[in-house]
């Protein structure tokens, strides 16, 4: 589809969403899985691109890797990994690009991993500089810091400690502790500037110790990782917090109830607290051992929020915001400007086509109460800006989204989600 007309629902909701499994979690499992010696089974692994791109990259790595649904087979370990030359292909993927550039490290190289031209502009110069600095050799391609990159083992088995800045993506720290307990003493990571979405690197310390390595250590400042090997198992996937937010805020947004099933009060992730932010704006919540549950019959309120631990959820906030009756204060975020677009100028600049009152800072972004009108909004190649513009199009009349088609790095079915909702 070259656009997407999104029409408004007219009357409160009274839904039941069904969103896949978290793609955080999936792609922590795979590389544990792919680690771990012997055959493991993923059940409920997303469908989305960056799962896929995922698979792909361990498939090129010379694993046995195989799709039935949403069960995923691999038959793991190290020793079967395919000796380099070989390429990795992240396609847009930043998240399997950074995670497969440290696992590439364990293997017998040299490997090559490389993306489309969208994820080549995205910034990997942290997690560069990291590996070098524990022996592995890298070989930069058009660009330092970018996309392509030829990565070569072995690490230094006498360095045992290494810095980095936690201020950028937690991706690059949580790339490197995924593959920490393979190193003799594993690894101590020293944060030279505070972490931001900290709660990504407690799922990734919980997804190792269900795969076999306990003891991750999570200070302010120092990231502590044991020596240790995975161990092949059977691991279920939670639904996505992140996708379920969508669903969650059309209830804030048009009235009535929306519930996601399976996405409980025991969720690991930390974006399953999202619903919570959309109680304060006036939205009724019941998160129990069955599910989350979000319902809005009153008038939906304005708020001030940090949203550093839920950053991913900042577009979508920023589209339940105009249907507010007061100003929305979004802060602590300003990393999220190196994602797949700059998700504060963009975000705001598309939603001000539409009429809505949004500006940026270097921080976040304000919006205002505002009655959103007939536009057509630019996606900027990210998934998140396409599904929150959905969110607006579900409260107002006559938005249209482009290239609709990228909801599938995360959810394919998302549009069939959104006529689901009528």
């Amino acid at each position: 589809m070259d656009v997407y007309r999104v029409a408004p629902l007219g009357a409160p909701l009274d839904a039941v969403v069904e969103v896949p499994g978290s793609k955080s979690i999936a792609n922590r499992a795979l590389v544990c899985a792919a680690l771990a010696e012997g055959p493991s089974t993923l059940t409920e692994v997303p469908d989305g691109d960056d799962t896929e791109a995922m698979i792909d990259c361990l498939r090129a790595l010379g694993l046995e890797v195989e799709r039935d649904g949403t069960t995923v087979s691999i038959g793991g370990g190290v020793g079967q990994f395919r000796r380099g030359p070989v390429t990795l292909p992240a396609r847009l993927a930043g998240t399997t690009s950074r995670f497969i550039t440290a696992v590439a490290a364990l293997g017998p190289g040299p490997y090559v991993v490389d993306g489309l031209p969208p994820l080549r502009r995205r910034p990997m110069r942290p997690l560069h500089e990291a590996l070098a600095t524990m022996g592995v050799t890298i070989r930069h391609g058009e660009e330092p810091g970018h996309l392509p990159v030829t990565v070569e083992g072995p690490f230094d088995v006498t360095v045992d400690e290494v810095s980095l800045r936690g201020d950028i993506s937690s991706q690059y720290l949580t790339a490197l502790m995924l593959v920490a307990p393979y190193l003799p003493n594993g690894m101590r990571f020293m944060l030279t500037t505070p972490l931001v979405s900290r709660p990504y690197v407690r799922i990734t310390a919980a997804v190792m110790e269900a795969f076999g390595v306990p003891g991750v250590e999570l200070g302010d400042r120092i990231i502590t990782v044991p020596p240790g090997r995975y161990v092949a198992r059977e691991y279920a996937i939670e639904p996505d917090a992140s996708s379920a937010g969508y669903p969650l805020a059309a209830a804030a947004i048009c009235g009535g109830t929306v519930r996601v099933p399976g996405l409980t009060d025991r969720a690991l992730q930390g974006d399953a607290a999202f619903c919570r932010v959309l109680e304060r704006m006036g939205c009724e919540v019941v998160q129990d051992g069955f599910g989350t549950t979000v319902s809005r019959h009153g008038e939906l309120r304005g708020i001030e929020i940090n949203m550093v631990d839920l950053s991913d959820l900042v577009p979508t906030l920023a589209a339940v915001a105009p249907f507010a009756s007061s100003r929305t204060d979004i802060h602590g975020v300003g990393f999220i400007r190196g994602k797949e677009s700059d998700r504060l100028t963009d975000l705001c600049a598309e939603l001000r086509k539409a009429g809505v009152d949004a500006v940026d800072n270097p921080d976040g972004l304000i919006v205002e109460p505002s009655v959103p009108h007939t536009a057509t909004l630019s996606t900027h190649h990210d998934h998140r800006l396409a599904m929150s513009f959905a969110l607006v199009g579900l409260g107002a009349s006559g938005i249209i989204v482009e290239d609709p088609d990228v909801v599938s790095k995360s959810w394919p079915g998302f549009w069939e989600m959104i006529e689901g909702l009528r």
